[in-house]
């Protein structure tokens, strides 16, 4: 096979002063908002059925879902650092993207015929290898679109509408468990419906966008378009982000946590809604302040409160708190997740935005992979409580950390 020629797109000028921009997004911009909506509205139907469907139909142990998550997440980290490193050689982000798109929802329903936990370890690990595979170009794709005093915006919204979906994915589960006799299967089945959805829309829509000569504003905190090699700032923030992932176990655990607290299995998707619709309401508004405040302490702001949520998790021995700190934790979703990837943008050039983005996403992930170990031998080890005051612990140290960038 001959070797591969790298197609050249024209680079986009994507300035805009701060004083005279609107507010207005561009269509590549509002495409992948809804890409992502259907995409995580197809996840989350059956996410939060995961834990009573391994434990109570499957008969996995607690330590089965450190080792599920943990792995799954580590291969999301790989495939995310491969893909920001191959979309910046190549420049083309839009057919990684997409290709994560697809096969993801191409296993997502085969959850349906699964008949043991390692088999769901499989389906989980696919499915998070594609999601990692997909997130950096998808990222960059957002940063090329839009002028650098609109990123947080951008960001913002991508991740308003994957929770709106996140919101829409629980809500039919709860509606749809009881009209199949609690058959999670069923489910599964039916969360290829949204998942095809967005794969064609991803295929068909979304426009490729080349790397940015964008000439920003003389503002603090933004990447010189000659720089090659990440500045100092970046490597205290990866090195923040590690140590804060060290402790981020899988979400999973909150909801085993909500169960042990005495909470029935009808309870997760529930959750799941509480928490996604404080994060939908929270992440646009939070994007945009951050186009207007320092990135930075919103980001901090977002892992105290995940400290102080985790350490709530780890004193509380009645169920009557969980749904108020699952609804806290959403906030801490919003103040980072797209914050944080803009904060990214504005410290990277655009031509070597891809691997910026693929290793912190690749630190982010490759922690996961101990953190839920530690998690589940914890738990079963010690106590439920220990690694939720570890995580806690940790937060905390890493928020002291940024403080340095």
């Amino acid at each position: 096979m001959g070797a591969y020629v790298a197609r050249e797109f024209p680079p986009v000028d994507v300035q805009c002063a701060p004083a005279a921009r609107g507010d207005t997004l561009p269509r590549n911009v509002w495409v992948l908002a809804w890409v992502a909506f259907l995409n995580d509205t197809a996840t989350e139907l059956g996410y939060w059925l995961l834990p009573h469907f391994l434990v109570g139909v499957l008969g996995a142990p607690p330590a089965a879902f450190g080792l599920i998550e943990g792995a799954a997440e580590t291969v999301s980290s790989f495939g995310r650092f491969f893909s920001g490193w191959l979309s910046d050689r190549c420049r083309r982000r839009k057919p990684l993207a997409a290709a994560g798109y697809t096969l993801a929802n191409l296993v997502k329903p085969l959850l349906a015929v699964t008949q043991s936990w390692t088999q769901v370890f499989w389906i989980r690990f696919v499915d998070r290898a594609a999601k990692g595979f997909r997130a950096a170009p998808r990222d960059i794709l957002i940063a090329d679109s839009v002028c650098a005093g609109l990123r947080g915006s951008a960001y913002g919204l991508r991740q308003a509408m994957d929770t709106a979906g996140a919101i829409l994915g629980p809500l039919g589960a709860i509606l749809l468990l009881p009209r199949f006799g609690g058959n999670g299967r069923v489910v599964f089945w039916l969360a290829a419906v949204p998942g095809l959805a967005s794969v064609l829309l991803a295929w068909l829509a979304v426009q490729e966008v080349g790397p940015s000569i964008a000439r920003t504003p003389a503002l603090p905190g933004y990447a010189s378009e000659s720089a090659e090699v990440p500045d100092r700032r970046i490597r205290i923030l990866l090195a923040a982000v590690c140590l804060f992932s060290l402790g981020n176990s899988s979400d999973l655990f909150l909801v085993l946590r909500a169960q042990n607290l005495g909470l029935g299995a009808w309870a997760a998707p529930a959750l799941g809604l509480v928490f996604n619709v404080v994060y939908t309401l929270l992440s646009w508004p939070a994007g945009k302040l951050s186009d207007r405040l320092p990135r930075r302490w919103l980001v901090l702001g977002g892992y105290m409160v995940y400290a102080g949520v985790y350490a709530a998790f780890a004193v509380v021995h009645t169920s009557q708190w969980v749904w108020f700190l699952f609804a806290v934790y959403g906030s801490y979703y919003a103040l980072t997740e797209g914050v944080l990837k803009a904060w990214v943008a504005d410290l990277a050039p655009s031509h070597s935005r891809g691997r910026v983005f693929g290793a912190l996403n690749w630190v982010a992930g490759v922690t996961a992979f101990p953190a839920s170990l530690f998690a589940g031998w914890a738990w079963q080890r010690f106590s439920p409580a220990l690694p939720f005051a570890v995580s806690s612990l940790l937060a905390f140290l890493a928020a002291l950390l940024m403080l340095m960038v």
